[in-house]
């Protein structure tokens, strides 16, 4: 698949995600009552453009699969909306201090940070409305897709790797960054992968195996973050570079260096391609996706 067709279909998927998740803002039973206030905040922080690279994820798997298109969109849009929470959380004074997202003001500016925080509060539990309201599924598969979820988005995944940063210093080992990014980042583009295959009825084994991809995929989105990070424009990244490194939080691109960074990348993307090697053609969307995170500028 060539890079602008792949493009294409990720800016396609990106829209249909956004235009799905305004609809359920305007209408959705989920936010029925929702104060004013507090419904434009989270529009804020979830409608602000994005790639949409994890509702990408579950669609593409689902495909991959047979899976049921409407349900993998409403799967893909609940995980997208625990990915905002956490950035609208992350933006925070006492978490990363941010002023712009993707070039628009945070959350927390835009409106106020108690109203930041309450923004965020309501789209994590929108998001596992979205999921358990799903009656086109099975009910053994919504809860089992309601147990990933909180799993990878919570103390054991995303959550507690955000713990970890926290804490992290300059004397961190290769080790400890690893388990970090992977908690943090990967938890859940890995969870979007799984999330595919469940809601298609696949096999357990495929899921273990779309599992393993999603992690290759998570560590590489990580590695690519601190090579933009070390190495990257802030103009092309579009947004602000070497924050790590102001901070004092030691990273895999300042330890081993930007050669060393790109040749794993290289190696992460070549091992995904072996993992999907029985699925022939039909997986080269992802496999693109897995390229396109390896690869990308910002």
């Amino acid at each position: 698949m060539k890079r602008a067709d792949f493009e294409e279909k990720l800016a396609t998927t990106a829209k249909t995600v956004g235009d799905f998740l305004d609809e359920v803002l305007k209408s959705n039973q989920l936010v029925a009552g929702t104060p004013q206030r507090l419904l434009g905040a989270m529009r804020h922080g979830v409608l602000n453009g994005g790639k949409r690279l994890r509702p990408f994820l579950v669609v593409e798997t689902a495909r991959l699969f047979s899976g049921d298109a409407k349900a993998a969109l409403q799967v893909g849009a609940a995980i997208e909306c625990v990915h905002s929470y956490s950035l609208v959380h992350d933006d925070l004074p006492a978490m990363d201090d941010d002023d712009l997202r993707r070039g628009k003001p945070t959350v927390h500016k835009a409106y106020d940070e108690a109203t930041a925080i309450l923004a965020g509060d309501a789209l994590l539990t929108l998001s596992f409305g979205l999921v358990s309201s799903l009656e086109t599924l099975p009910a053994p598969a919504r809860a089992s897709l309601v147990t990933l979820l909180a799993k990878r988005a919570g103390a054991p995944g995303m959550v507690g790797g955000q713990m970890l940063d926290i804490l992290a210093g300059d004397g961190r080992s290769e080790i400890e960054i690893t388990r970090m990014q992977a908690m943090k980042t990967g938890a859940l583009i890995s969870c979007s992968c799984e999330a595919g295959v469940i809601l298609s009825g696949a096999s357990d084994e495929e899921r273990v195996r779309l599992r393993h991809f999603g992690d290759l995929i998570g560590l590489a989105f990580q590695l690519a973050d601190d090579l933009l990070d070390e190495y990257g424009d802030a103009k092309v990244v579009g947004k602000a570079t070497g924050k790590d490194k102001a901070k004092g939080k030691q990273t895999l691109g300042r330890i081993y260096g930007r050669r060393v960074l790109e040749d794993r990348l290289d190696a992460l993307v070549a091992e995904a391609e072996e993992l999907m090697q029985p699925f022939r053609e039909k997986a080269e969307t992802l496999l693109e996706a897995a390229r396109f995170v390896a690869w990308r500028k910002n």
